[in-house]
């Protein structure tokens, strides 16, 4: 079972790829998730926001291709102050699953307060305390460092963890 997961943004969209064999029992010791892939998509700011969402858009299609994966995982939209910013994130998170949607992968979204207690099981927890339960819960290279990118592996591990369907089921197909 592949997982794309989406921290969304249209600066910085941190996105991985997680699978759960469900198939193989787990060694003692050993994580039953693995990371298959990461990265922070980066886009520049002197583009048009058009331009920006578009190469959100062929970035998300190239994984999607690349990896094949069967969901999608994707953060809600929590609106702060800047409501400029969040009509952006917005966007970003539309062409996102306008993608997925293209491609028949199954979506999940999750509230901030519901990654939270996934990773942490404290729904108050602060940014280094998700980074730090991510590290624990998940084997990941150390040069992973950016926080949109350990966002959207914390998403993939709340989507394992709430829906025990796609882990359970030995033979899921999209």
């Amino acid at each position: 079972m592949k997982i794309l997961s989406i921290d969304p943004g249209y600066e910085r969209v941190g996105i991985a790829i997680l699978e759960k064999n469900i198939n193989t029992p787990v060694a003692r010791g050993q994580k039953p998730e693995a990371l298959i892939y990461s990265s922070c998509f980066k886009t520049d700011a002197a583009l048009l926001l058009t331009e920006r969402i578009s190469l959100i858009g062929n970035e998300i299609n190239r994984v999607i291709k690349k990896y094949s994966p069967d969901a999608l995982a994707i953060e809600t939209l929590f609106f702060t102050v800047n409501k400029k910013t969040a009509m952006g994130v917005a966007e970003a998170r539309g062409v996102i699953m306008y993608e997925c949607s293209q491609a028949h992968l199954k979506i999940f979204e999750y509230t901030p307060l519901q990654i939270k207690i996934a990773v942490t099981s404290y729904g108050k927890s602060t940014k280094d305390q998700v980074i730090m339960m991510t590290k624990k819960l998940i084997t990941m290279d150390e040069s992973i460092t950016s926080d949109d990118e350990i966002d959207a592996i914390a998403i993939g591990l709340t989507c394992f963890a709430h829906e025990k369907s796609l882990t359970s089921a030995p033979n899921f197909t999209k």
